[in-house]
């Protein structure tokens, strides 16, 4: 990239969609593929936390960059206008959201079943995961919210809901494979 990466051009609070349009920075479009966008550095985050050198973190890691390069495919759908979508349009498909569907069942398979609600918490690598998927929640919430103004692609709601199954699976596997357990919720506290 050369010269500066700023423009001044969102300065009076508007931004760009992808082909040029204008909007709102506070356009339901562009909050939905902002917390896209928080939620790959949530996840971004959580990878900076494992050593890859370790099998079972490795087995993750490579899980969640799959998972950051989809996301980048999701936010780019949203940010492209109904009738500027293309098949150049970066997406995200079914083999995708099936894809994330494996993966939970195999980090599930090893964090062994459960029947109690579980607490955010644990080892650090496990809170990072409950805090990318509550992240993720909340685009999911967003994304609903923009369906109902803008089409969103079916296998992007889908994706985003997977994902943060995904992330739940991730902190149970997270704080087995680390050894210090799951902590469940005592609601008589």
């Amino acid at each position: 990239m050369s010269g500066p990466i700023y423009t001044g051009r969102g300065d009076g609070g508007e931004t760009s969609l992808v082909g040029g349009g204008r909007v709102s920075k506070s356009n339901p479009c562009v909050v939905a593929f902002g917390t896209i966008d928080e939620t790959n550095s949530a996840i971004g985050l959580v990878r900076a936390s494992l050593q890859v050198t370790i099998p079972e973190e490795a087995v993750l890691d490579r899980i969640l960059h799959f998972v950051q390069h989809k996301l980048m495919n999701c936010a780019a759908t949203i940010a492209t206008p109904t009738d500027a979508l293309s098949d150049a349009t970066p997406a995200v498909v079914s083999s995708d959201v099936e894809k994330l569907e494996s993966a939970i069942d195999d980090l599930l398979e090893q964090a062994g079943d459960v029947d109690q609600f579980v607490l955010p918490m644990g080892c650090e690598e496990a809170a990072r995961c409950h805090l990318a998927r509550t992240v993720a929640r909340r685009a999911e919430r967003e994304l609903v919210e923009l369906d109902k103004t803008k089409q969103v692609d079916p296998d992007v709601l889908k994706f985003i809901n997977r994902l943060s199954d995904l992330m739940f699976a991730a902190a149970r596997y997270c704080n087995a494979v680390y050894g210090s357990g799951d902590v469940f919720w005592d609601p008589e506290l």
